[in-house]
């Protein structure tokens, strides 16, 4: 029996994030000889970006795009995704681990009477078993779920699974029309965003850290300059944020962003037990700090015993020296 696998495409500043390619991925871990996959994008102006995301799928891209559509609203995108997945009454839905994803995935499911598996970090498949990783206990366990029955409904969390190849035949674009309830409880005028960040947080490759360490907004400067040679974004621990040294939209931990990017530096950063909670599944945690019995160093590869603001400075010089030279 075939099944079809359905990915809801993201869009964030006019492009794919990349959490849409590592769904695409995850589907191609999933599916069978037979089974049909299709991505879902939904915006305002975004046809040129179907096209894209039609390079890294066989199958097909359905495009909602509406201006009503531009900014994110639950109630508008899950009456624009519900009339695409009645069309093509899906076996598997996948979304990212995001705050878009999170949002629309349990709507989703309950519409679709479907089992729900989410904070995916890696997918193993038998041929005739799919075992779903996550992790539990804010990161200190991980899980193997499995459904037994379908539908089925999962999010992927951002920077665990590869990104998906380029397709030998592109996807074929299927333009929906898209008409707007009338009597939607909310619109959304207008969104002002507080971080200007190049990369993103969740999905960046290197993220720098800062804590009550960095002991003002003046102080994350210098972690600033290192991320943007490292093509990197920072973010903070709960404490810098309460101090008001940063926004909470840089928060990492376990009420925060979860992030795992290939390298985290965190610097003046304690290391307690909610800030690991988001940022341990990281692949190299670098810690810089001046006191050497900081929990930090219990979980860092690499450990720094000194002062931020004369530690960080030299790795800036160092690493901009080193990819100069590259």
């Amino acid at each position: 029996m075939s099944h079809a696998y359905v990915v809801v495409a993201e869009v964030r500043a006019g492009a794919l994030r990349q959490v849409t390619l590592e769904a695409l991925h995850a589907v191609s871990l999933l599916k069978e000889e037979g089974d049909s996959a299709a991505a879902v994008l939904i915006g305002s102006q975004i046809t040129p970006l179907a096209s894209e995301l039609a390079e890294y799928l066989d199958g097909e891209v359905h495009v909602l795009d509406h201006p009503a559509l531009e900014n994110y609203n639950a109630e508008a995108y899950f009456e624009a995704l519900t009339q695409v997945l009645g069309t093509l009454n899906p076996h598997t839905v996948v979304f990212g681990h995001t705050a878009i994803g999170r949002d629309l995935a349990p709507m989703v499911a309950a519409h679709l009477n479907a089992g729900q598996i989410s904070d995916i970090t890696a997918i193993q498949n038998t041929g005739t078993t799919a075992s779903f990783t996550r992790p539990i206990y804010a990161g200190k366990a991980f899980e193997q779920k499995q459904f037994t029955d379908g539908p089925r409904v999962i999010t992927i969390r951002p920077n665990n699974i590869p990104t998906a190849a380029k397709a030998a035949n592109p996807a074929t674009i299927v333009e929906t029309e898209y008409s707007p309830a009338v009597d939607l409880k909310s619109v959304i005028k207008d969104v002002v965003r507080k971080t200007s960040g190049k990369v993103d947080l969740t999905e960046a490759k290197f993220v720098v850290s800062g804590g009550r360490g960095v002991k003002s907004a003046e102080g994350f400067k210098p972690l600033e300059e290192l991320a943007d040679v490292l093509g990197g974004a920072v973010g903070a621990s709960r404490g810098a944020c309460d101090a008001g040294y940063c926004d909470y939209a840089m928060q990492i931990g376990q009420t925060g962003k979860v992030v795992t990017p290939e390298i985290y530096i965190a610097c003046g950063i304690s290391g307690a037990i909610q800030h690991l909670a988001g940022m341990s599944q990281s692949r190299v945690i670098i810690a810089i700090n001046k006191d050497p019995e900081a929990p930090i160093f219990k979980v860092a590869d690499y450990g720094i015993v000194g002062d931020l603001f004369e530690v960080v400075p030299l790795l800036t010089k160092e690493f901009r020296e080193i990819l100069v030279s590259s």
